[in-house]
């Protein structure tokens, strides 16, 4: 796993392949058939064991408002250190590193105190919210090789939002000089806020 993870952050996904595996392993893609049916199974198993090694320690410790951030974090710093692994939970949404989350999210909401009929539609906004997320930075590693790239990107962008007219779209005016510069962390943690206080207001 850890070989396949090391040529998915160097390489992407285009560039795990048996052989190239087998290689850094030193050995034979029979050995690793052993293992793993196909690419599928091992590109969701190394996406569950990124996901593994970002989940919060000692959660019982925490309030389930601060379980939910620390897991949402964690979801975060694995996504941004393994944009791959975004790809990989926004593209199948029922391997097994989805439904850890969902464990996870689900465990807490039911702490909450979320009635029964409610607790369903409670995780998975949470749940739907990070794999919106997953999903963005799917896109965004096979466009920016880096962070000046993506400053230069959103550069570009915003100036083609203030083209816009200002009549039709004086929110998108507003916002375009936040866009070059907002931090991708700190403006998830907010969306994650907004749903929590949305949950606690239906209950």
């Amino acid at each position: 796993m850890q070989a396949a993870i090391d040529i998915l952050d160097e390489e992407g996904d285009a560039g795990l392949t048996f052989r190239a595996l087998a290689a850094r392993l030193a050995t034979g893609s029979g050995a690793i058939y052993w293992h793993v049916a196909d690419k599928d199974e091992l590109l969701a198993a190394a996406t569950d064991q990124v996901i593994v090694r970002f989940e919060p320690q000692d959660v019982e410790r925490l309030s389930p408002q601060e379980a939910i951030r620390a897991l949402s974090q964690g979801v975060f710093d694995a996504i941004d250190s393994h944009p791959w692994a975004g790809a990989q939970l926004s593209g199948n949404p029922f391997q097994y590193a989805v439904l850890r989350i969902l464990e996870g999210l689900g465990t807490q909401v039911v702490a909450l105190g979320v009635p029964e009929r409610g607790r369903f539609n409670a995780a998975t906004a949470l749940l739907s919210f990070m794999l919106g997320l997953a999903a963005q930075y799917a896109v965004a590693s096979r466009h920016f090789r880096d962070a000046s790239d993506r400053a230069t990107a959103l550069r570009a962008v915003a100036a083609k939002w203030v083209e816009l007219d200002p009549e039709q779209h004086p929110f998108i005016h507003h916002v375009a000089p936040l866009l070059p510069e907002h931090d991708d962390r700190e403006q998830f943690m907010a969306g994650i806020d907004l749903i929590l206080a949305g949950i606690d207001t239906s209950r």
